[in-house]
């Protein structure tokens, strides 16, 4: 669990081609394996979250390839998986362990599911439940809320679920689930999520239907294998947007960054905050819009956020909230009780770490108020195992006055394996 100092800086230029976006890593991997045919994704996330799916898929008889970040799926469709020999190890991905739960819900196999300690204490009833309404038999701890759960094959039946939460995670979990079951499968969600598994299912031959904050799907749909270019993950992005921001002097350029809209929340927060971020060069490749970002210094102004953005930036939470530690004015994040069950609760450990290094952050029962400063002052924080807060870290420590020692900055691989690489070459 490796720890580093980051030096202060005052300008910071150049440009930086992000990573390739997780959510969609993890989910053409998924998809590619349940076609039929080869799938080849360029681009693919080399963090360990997605190399986790890539590992379950292998346990299951998917052959597939790895050459740098390409990777070929040689898919014979679902019927040729087979029943896995050991426990399938999502490792700290929930993305991983949710949607396996909806595409192995109908298998006529068992199976167990379990993750590192992070993701074993992270409920997952939101997705067991609506799939034991479809017919899966799911057994674990706490009645199937907490992993290692084990799964039996059934027969599903296609269900309407009503979620509680917008979550593109339980959504596309049931989806899923839904493409083995008879008759329709449909999604009413309080909140329109992230849309990745609807486009790329019908980028894969399948008849997705989505209307407003409703997706439905009909059973027995068929996939076949595509190439599937990833853009740049936006939410890795986000965090050269706001050092860009802040910084004294400089621009950045971030080109080819995915910018579909249910993932945008964070240019429209930090333009309400006076951000100065210019979108250029849209254009659309594999279903997923992309485009090249600019970012310039900016004073930055405390604003309020909430409602439908939440869902569009739940993952940009922690580096937002430095952002507005460090505008004029106060901050008011509401509606992200979501926050309390990621990787770690964010609320929580984002208020601590902040106040630590000098901020006035209050925590709230869904979301955080922050009291803008002129400055933070810097100190040690942690990530506890948090590849966002690692990053959000780090780049506290390249505003603030006296530096910051980062620990357990190794939790950054999980979705940008050499971020502090990239600093370096932005550093002026």
């Amino acid at each position: 669990m490796r720890g580093v100092f980051i030096m202060p800086v005052t300008s910071v230029a150049g440009e930086i081609r992000v990573p390739g976006d997780k959510s969609i890593s993890h989910r053409a991997a998924l998809l590619g394996g349940m076609a039929h045919g080869e799938t080849y994704i360029s681009n693919f996330l080399l963090g360990q979250d997605c190399l986790s799916t890539l590992r379950c898929l292998k346990q299951l008889g998917v052959s597939w390839e790895r050459q740098g970040s390409e990777v070929r799926i040689c898919g014979q469709g679902m019927e040729a998986w087979r029943e896995p020999s050991d426990v399938l190890d999502a490792g700290n991905s929930g993305t991983t362990l949710r949607l396996m739960l909806g595409v192995l819900a109908g298998s006529p196999f068992s199976v167990t599911l379990t993750g590192d300690a992070s993701l074993r204490s992270r409920p997952m009833r939101r997705v067991t439940d609506p799939l034991k309404q479809m017919g899966a038999q799911i057994m674990g701890r706490q009645g199937g809320n907490l992993v290692p759960l084990t799964m039996n094959g059934g027969q599903l039946q296609g269900h309407t679920i009503r979620t509680l939460v917008p979550s593109a995670q339980v959504k596309s979990a049931i989806i899923l689930a839904g493409l083995r079951a008879k008759g329709e499968t449909r999604v009413e969600e309080p909140a329109r999520s992230r849309d990745h598994t609807e486009r790329m299912l019908r980028g894969f031959g399948v008849d997705v239907h989505s209307e407003g904050t409703e997706i439905w799907v009909q059973g027995g749909g068929h996939l076949t294998g595509q190439d599937v270019s990833v853009p740049g993950d936006i939410s890795s992005a986000a965090f050269f947007l706001v050092l860009g921001s802040l910084a004294g002097s400089g621009e950045m350029i971030l080109p080819d960054v995915g910018v579909n809209p249910t993932r945008t929340g964070i240019l429209d927060a930090l333009r309400a905050m006076g951000a100065d971020i210019e979108v250029t060069d849209v254009s659309e490749v594999c279903g997923e819009p992309r485009a090249t970002l600019r970012v310039r210094p900016a004073r930055l102004k405390g604003t309020e956020i909430g409602g439908d953005l939440i869902p569009r930036l739940i993952d940009e939470i922690p580096i937002l909230a430095l952002a507005a530690s460090l505008a004029e004015g106060e901050t008011v994040i509401r509606g992200a009780a979501e926050l309390r069950v990621k990787e770690t609760d964010r609320i929580r450990t984002v208020a601590n770490g902040l106040n630590t290094l000098g901020a006035k952050v209050e925590e709230l029962p869904d979301g955080l108020r922050i009291q803008g400063h002129s400055s933070l002052r810097g100190g040690l924080v942690s990530s506890h195992g948090d590849h966002r807060l690692a990053m959000a870290w780090a780049i506290a420590g390249l505003v603030s006055k006296e530096g910051v020692s980062v620990e357990n900055m190794d939790a950054a691989d999980v979705s940008y394996p050499d971020f502090l690489h990239v600093i370096k070459q932005v550093i002026q």
